[in-house]
């Protein structure tokens, strides 16, 4: 059998080494004719470590990216509104790590070329459109500069993991919605600063409209005592522009940091931090209407071109981590066409959950729990909400987002 992947990101590497592992021939396209480890930095979750952890991969998260162990949710004055543990700290099996995009995606890009041969991954080459009939599927090609069609290759199933501007999402469903923005603008960067905490917590502060992330993406330089610190930086516009489009790559200048002026962190400065990086990017907070099917005959969408979703509790990247493991799963038995119907039962309905939960913005509704009733420095969180409240949030989330703890679920994942 031979699977044709549309897209080297993360989750159509993961799906390629996965289908490997079940025997497949697998072939790579990427519109980008030279891949380099660009972005900045995101999170991986217990449950998408897993699967790369069965993929013989560990050892390579531990020497990239940083143990995760908790996630503090703070008030603007920097009050820790809670302190939710992560990963093993949590009593998972697997990390949770905070990881540079990029490093994520060459420790999946390395392991492909040597397990599924160093000519699998064609780079400058995008699919462009397919045709398929009851013997296979044929994936028609573009340079990727130019989009003109120069080529075809043939196979038994086509996998659409083009990203959120996906040619193969639009090809299925033409006659979708624009992209669906709310107003959130995202400025983010990375910088090496002097380290806070543990060195192995986030936090997030703020409210819905204004909003603030941190967390160290590599291991603390002992001498200096800093790190590389990832930042997200969020304001929500009072007149959104319409986002037709999100470039990953917009440069962003410093004219947002105004908003976090009032932002009172005693183990950062936050100033300082926003305005010493060297490269900002920005672009809007969007995602995309839940589709209602994913798989026709032997095409079918995996990660961000099936559930592109909003950047909150830290989980777009393990989603397409998890289609890919389900999708091998889901081919093991039956025909290719009976594999996309299961994989798309398993997959669909769990990743339109969590695209709804984190429009209702996930764990992090504490942050306006707190925002609503601590109005200065000196008030006490305790004195204004119950644990019960809080740890009422972050349940919810873990169940819809599927990593819940082993005393609320009876699995460890």
């Amino acid at each position: 059998m031979k699977a044709i992947i549309s897209g080297a990101g993360i989750g159509g590497l993961t799906a390629a080494l996965c289908l490997h592992n079940i025997g497949y021939d697998v072939e790579v396209y990427e519109v980008v004719s030279d891949l380099k480890p660009l972005g900045v930095g995101i999170n991986l979750l217990p449950h998408g470590a897993a699967v790369l952890y069965n993929l013989g991969l560990g050892k390579k998260l531990d020497e990239s990216g940083v143990r995760t162990q908790a996630i503090e949710y703070r008030t603007k004055f920097g009050h820790v509104i809670t302190s939710d543990p992560r990963g093993v700290d949590a009593g998972f099996e697997f990390p949770q790590y905070s990881i540079h995009r990029g490093m994520l995606q060459f420790i999946l890009l390395d392991a492909a070329r040597v397990r599924l041969g160093p000519d699998a991954i064609k780079t400058g080459a995008g699919i462009s459109s397919f045709s398929q009939n009851d013997m296979g599927v044929t994936a028609h090609l573009a340079r990727g500069e130019t989009n003109s069609r120069f080529s075809s290759v043939d196979g038994d199933i086509l996998i659409g993991a083009d990203g959120f501007h996906s040619v193969l999402r639009k090809t299925l469903h033409p006659n979708e919605g624009p992209t669906r923005y709310e107003g959130m603008m995202m400025w983010r960067g990375v910088n090496e600063h002097q380290i806070f905490g543990d060195a192995r917590t986030m936090f997030i502060a703020g409210n819905h409209d204004v909003k603030l992330v941190c967390y160290p993406i590599s291991a603390k330089d002992e001498a200096k005592g800093t790190a590389q610190i990832n930042w997200v930086a969020e304001f929500r516009e009072g007149k959104p522009r319409r986002a037709i489009t999100a470039d990953w790559n917009q440069r962003g200048n410093l004219d947002f940091v105004k908003h976090f002026q009032c932002f009172e962190m005693k183990d950062i400065d936050i100033i300082r931090l926003l305005k010493g990086t060297k490269e900002i990017f920005e672009y809007p907070m969007v995602d995309r209407n839940p589709l209602p099917w994913w798989s026709k005959g032997r095409v079918t969408l995996l990660g961000d071109a099936a559930h592109p979703m909003y950047p909150v509790g830290a989980n777009g990247a393990s989603q397409a981590i998890l289609d890919g493991a389900a999708l091998a799963e889901a081919l093991v038995v039956g025909s290719p066409e009976q594999g996309l119907i299961a994989y798309e039962k398993e997959r669909l309905g769990k990743t339109t959950d969590v695209v709804l939960a984190n429009r209702e913005w996930g764990p992090e509704k504490v942050l306006d729990l707190a925002d609503e009733k601590i109005k200065g420095p000196n008030d006490r969180i305790e004195d204004h909400i119950s644990r019960d409240e809080i740890e009422a949030v972050a349940r919810n989330y873990r169940k819809v987002a599927g990593f819940q703890k082993k005393s609320e679920s009876g699995t460890r994942l």
